[in-house]
């Protein structure tokens, strides 16, 4: 690595951890802000540190969602720090009057934008959802002492599973209804085939299943008397639950969780949120390169008074590409003329902003 590729390097990196801590922190500082009494509100009794103690838990988990959301924009306020660094010191003049090609001098930020890409797609596959029953937690809820109700979540035997209560600590749900199904080979159809009860089911991680007390298997028949049954054996664990209970916490899944629930077959609108995240999935790395490269062009100025104009117009185009990529997402769940198309709309950002990218990269003047 010659000299100028470890200078512009050094640059980018300081700009992108003074960018991360100031838009990660202020992040943190508005919902504090926001919502500090809540941490209080059903547990006054507790003590202060214990509620630092929550505090600190809560958006140290939530510091994962922060960076995936606000990835691209990091990046993008990097590359602007450290190549304003080189205009206001009148170093990029300096530069190409040594015969080095501007697009040369920008390929260590590109480059070092890729690997940090990478870090993306490690949080969300990764860190995210073995996290995922943590950061859907409320504000005013202890960590492992949530409760919630759960109404026909799926598994991937096509049952659907509801209970009245299921608390965390206890990994327990309180009189579950398990509704057994099977697909209709004619007719691809799930029908129900039978039903078990139960006064409540405990997870048992040794034999990772959920251990029944008063379970009774009953089958669609009236023939058939109910008997006993001790055990259910599915993929859903109680760290799932959570996440299963609300469409909008698909987002925490991996692309491979999202793959499976997608083969139960569900409705064809809760299909194209499952599709449309699965693909997100792929294009939100991607249109988070895009955006850095629309903006690297326009950052590359000779003159040190041009560069808050740049600034903002990079900006504004990085916003542009933000709030499109944001309606995409969108239009990916409804139906538009009688059909979804969460493919298209979700890769729609990256199929427009891209060419804009490349042409202005192929217009600079380096």
């Amino acid at each position: 690595m010659k000299i100028l590729d470890k200078y512009v390097a050094k640059n980018f990196m300081i700009g992108y951890f003074v960018a991360f801590c100031v838009l990660m922190g202020l992040r943190v500082m508005i919902d504090l802000f926001v919502n500090l009494d809540e941490f209080t509100e059903k547990h006054a009794e507790l003590t202060t540190m214990r509620i630092i103690g929550n505090i600190v838990t809560y958006y140290g988990t939530n510091a994962t969602l922060y960076f995936r959301d606000f990835a691209g924009m990091i990046t993008v306020v990097a590359a602007a720090f450290s190549l304003g660094k080189l205009v206001r010191n009148n170093e990029l003049v300096a530069v190409m009057a040594s015969g080095v090609s501007l697009k040369r001098v920008i390929a260590p930020i590109i480059i070092l934008a890729i690997l940090l890409t990478g870090l993306l797609v490690v949080d969300q596959e990764i860190m995210i959802p073995p996290l995922s029953d943590k950061l859907v937690r409320s504000h005013d809820d202890l960590p492992g002492q949530e409760t919630y109700d759960m109404w026909f979540v799926g598994d991937e035997n096509g049952s659907l599973l509801c209970s009245q209560k299921f608390d965390v600590q206890t990994q327990t749900l309180y009189n579950p209804t398990i509704i057994l199904r099977a697909k209709d080979p004619n007719t691809g159809l799930w029908m129900v085939t039978a039903r078990i009860d139960a006064e409540k089911a405990v997870y048992n991680s040794t034999a990772g299943n959920w251990d029944l007390t008063a379970g009774l298997y009953a089958e669609n028949s009236t023939d058939s008397a109910p008997r006993k049954v001790k055990t259910y054996i599915t993929d859903l664990k109680p760290r799932d639950i959570p996440v299963r209970i609300q469409s909008q916490n698909k987002t925490l899944m991996s692309w491979e969780q999202l793959r499976k629930l997608a083969l139960q077959g569900t409705k064809i609108k809760d299909q194209a949120k499952l599709h449309a995240q699965m693909q997100a999935h792929v294009t939100d790395p991607a249109i988070n390169l895009v955006m850095l490269m629309i903006s690297l062009p326009v950052l590359v100025v000779r003159d040190p008074k041009a560069i808050k104009s740049a600034v903002l117009i990079s900006f504004l185009l990085t916003g542009a590409c933000m709030i499109m990529n944001f309606v995409c997402k969108l239009l990916a769940t409804e139906e538009i003329f009688g059909h979804t198309l969460p493919e298209f709309w979700t890769w729609l950002p990256v199929l427009i902003f891209l060419p804009i990218a490349i042409l202005e990269f192929d217009s600079m003047k380096t």
